[in-house]
């Protein structure tokens, strides 16, 4: 079990229904999306932030490694709107390389800090869904809402074979360590193709013998998992409503007065 499935069984927020979460995630998401603000998105951050941490008890530390991984690939990908080369210093800072200028305006790191912002207000609110949702309980929600059962299976058994290749490649990975596989590059190298090959043919051996369990178990084209009923409640849906309601109504006076701080 990867550690984002295992903390989502832990969290407090486990038996809320799925629903409510699942409608605060896309609603909150939708309003980061059409502001495109750094004041939205530092609002939703603040508020997933402390229902995955607060609510859900998720400890802070294992939050913000969580979120360190997507923020330093967000920050390197948006260098280049950051950083610029030129010949022409531009108002934000400058630094002399030779005849040329690493550099960069004040409208390019605006852009860049609303990107990045925005990017992970959005990875905040599915990391509040993920962090306290099961998966059959995200494709029971789906299931209601009428998403055709061949695309349910299918994300089900991929989210199967996620947990199998892991397991898999960690245990030929501690096999190989073993061995001094890693012992120097070339070695890294061929060990990697290695297991990658061994992964594919394992994988492909580990599919035929869960059709036969399936096949064994009455299998007729159909999973069926059995849900948990958790009502939702009057006061949490009225408290989803009201956050909605204001951040919506954020969203529309910054687009009616033109600025998007």
């Amino acid at each position: 079990m990867i550690i984002i499935d295992r903390l989502c069984y832990c969290s407090k927020l486990r038996y809320v229904n799925a629903g409510e979460k699942s409608a605060f995630t896309v609603l909150t998401l939708a309003a980061c999306i059409l502001s495109r603000s750094c004041a939205v998105a530092l609002f939703v951050l603040a508020a997933t932030g402390v229902l995955t941490v607060y609510k859900g008890g998720l400890p802070l530390f294992r939050y913000l490694k969580l979120m360190s991984m997507p923020a330093a690939f967000l920050l390197l990908g948006t260098a280049a709107i950051f950083i610029n080369i030129s010949k022409v210093p531009l108002g934000a800072f400058a630094f002399s390389a030779g005849s040329y200028y690493i550099t960069g305006s004040f409208q390019g790191l605006r852009q860049g800090a609303e990107l990045i912002l925005t990017a992970l207000a959005g990875i905040s609110c599915l990391y509040f869904l993920s962090l306290s949702t099961p998966v059959t309980d995200i494709l029971t929600v789906l299931k209601r809402l009428h998403v055709p059962a061949l695309i349910l299976e299918l994300m089900l058994l991929i989210y199967r074979y996620i947990f199998v290749m892991l397991k898999l490649a960690e245990d030929i990975t501690v096999s190989q360590h073993a061995r001094l596989g890693n012992r120097n590059l070339a070695a890294s190298r061929k060990s990697f193709a290695a297991m990658v090959s061994s992964i594919f043919i394992l994988s492909i051996r580990r599919s035929g013998q869960l059709y036969d369990a399936l096949e064994s178990r009455c299998y007729n084209g159909t999973l069926r998992v059995l849900p948990e009923d958790h009502p939702a409640k009057a006061s949490e849906v009225f408290c989803i409503a009201v956050f909605e309601l204001f951040l919506y109504l954020a969203v529309i006076f910054l687009k009616l007065s033109g600025g998007m701080p």
